[in-house]
């Protein structure tokens, strides 16, 4: 294939990969390096370096947009961070040692324990007082959707410190933002309002990543040749996906996310088990 209908196709996915990414606070991680390793047999190494470069894009291309808009939460996201930024380094350490099909394995395995999460949980009831420990550090806010200015409370502080640790883990080895295990955390045990979560998951999705990325560059698996329009098509991407979300129902959000989250996990277990389809 010419290199240039190749940078061109890379910019195109990597566009979508953003606008879902800042959507559904995914980083956009998880659609690059399957698309990279499933369509051009690209080393999941070199994949994940290149989505993480995209991740930094997405969060730098979204978090503009939603500080402006008055939806993320900034201590929530500061507090969280140092929790995923420890992880992060964890992961990384072991992604540039470990087998590219174990990679791959893990990668698809942990789609897919997303969804099952997913669908487990009942939808939470909403919470009217924060807990102590939230109080405590002024993590309670509000958030403007379309005219209405609504608050809301944060429980769980604790283990939702905990899940933000293992999301920074799997971002580090597998290469992606995991903004899927940050919204679930929020949303699910802190019981923070689903678009709060999306808009907050992408402001701390770029400080994970950042925290990872050194450990790839020094073990030469950010490949300019990929990352380069990755980082493009995924900053425009997650610009324009940040305007679709104040408009753009919740229930539409988690469906497209849960069924693209789906297909990509069979997808990268069949890889890592050598079935290629």
């Amino acid at each position: 294939m010419d290199l240039i209908v190749f940078e061109l196709i890379v910019i195109a996915a990597s566009m979508f990969a953003g606008i879902l990414g800042a959507l559904a606070g995914l980083g956009g991680g998880v659609i690059i390096t399957p698309f990279l390793v499933l369509g051009f047999g690209i080393d999941i190494r070199y994949a994940m370096g290149a989505a993480l470069t995209s991740v930094i894009a997405t969060s730098s291309g979204a978090a503009i947009s939603y500080l402006r808009d008055g939806i993320s939460n900034i201590r929530i996201s500061m507090f969280l961070s140092v929790a995923t930024t420890i992880g992060a380094i964890c992961g990384a350490s072991l992604a540039v040692v470990m087998n590219k099909d174990i990679l791959s394995l893990i990668f698809g395995v942990m789609l897919l324990l997303n969804i099952i999460i997913s669908l487990l949980n009942k939808p939470k009831n909403t919470v009217v007082e924060s807990s102590k420990l939230a109080q405590k550090l002024q993590l309670p806010d509000t958030y403007q959707i379309k005219d209405k200015i609504e608050s809301y409370a944060v429980v769980g502080v604790v283990p939702g410190f905990v899940v933000m640790w293992v999301a920074g883990v799997l971002s580090g080895l597998l290469g992606i933002g995991s903004g899927a295990f940050k919204v679930l955390g929020m949303d699910q045990i802190m019981k923070i309002p689903f678009k709060v979560t999306t808009a907050t998951s992408n402001f701390m999705i770029g400080i994970t990543a950042a925290a990872s990325v050194g450990i790839y560059l020094k073990a030469g698996y950010i490949e300019p040749l990929f990352a380069a329009p990755v980082a493009l098509g995924v900053f425009v991407g997650a610009f324009l996906g940040a305007k679709l979300l104040p408009i753009i129902p919740v229930k539409t959000l988690k469906t497209v996310f849960l069924v693209l989250i789906a297909i990509i996990g069979v997808q990268m277990v069949l890889n890592g088990l050598g079935v290629h389809l």
